[in-house]
């Protein structure tokens, strides 16, 4: 069996929660994200640009046999349905791997680190339903 190596960059094409940088600046975060853990960095894979796509994203996951994690751009670039980013994690976790926010700099290595990160979520999905005016 090979030994894991690097971490796989992913990066998306289209707007998550109103944000779209472009690839070359998503690629820029995760590089300097990789280099401050020291992490060596493996290129990225780009999302598609159909909203709700995540085909990318789950060839990502059958590589990690063969690498030491995942760097997303954004933990937000996770699908927005709760049951399948638990199951992303859940993967993630039992093949001995880790998955990387590199805006928020938010990990999950365990169980704990995957209900910090529901936490996170929890909180973005609420923030379009909260009083903006106080």
């Amino acid at each position: 069996m090979t030994e894991a190596f690097g971490y796989r960059g992913y990066i998306g094409s289209r707007s998550y929660f109103g944000q779209n940088p472009p690839q070359h600046v998503q690629n820029l975060v995760i590089r300097d994200f990789c280099r401050r853990k020291g992490f060596d960095f493996l290129l990225s894979a780009t999302e598609y640009a159909m909203p709700g796509c995540h085909m990318m994203l789950n060839q990502v996951l059958t590589e990690l046999p063969v690498v030491q994690g995942i760097v997303l751009y954004s933990l937000f670039m996770l699908p927005r349905d709760t049951e399948k980013r638990r199951a992303i994690y859940r993967r993630v976790i039992d093949s001995g791997a880790s998955l990387h926010g590199a805006v928020e700099s938010q990990s999950i290595h365990g169980a704990a680190d995957a209900a910090r990160v529901e936490d996170i979520w929890l909180i973005r999905m609420a923030l379009p339903h909260c009083p903006t005016n106080l």
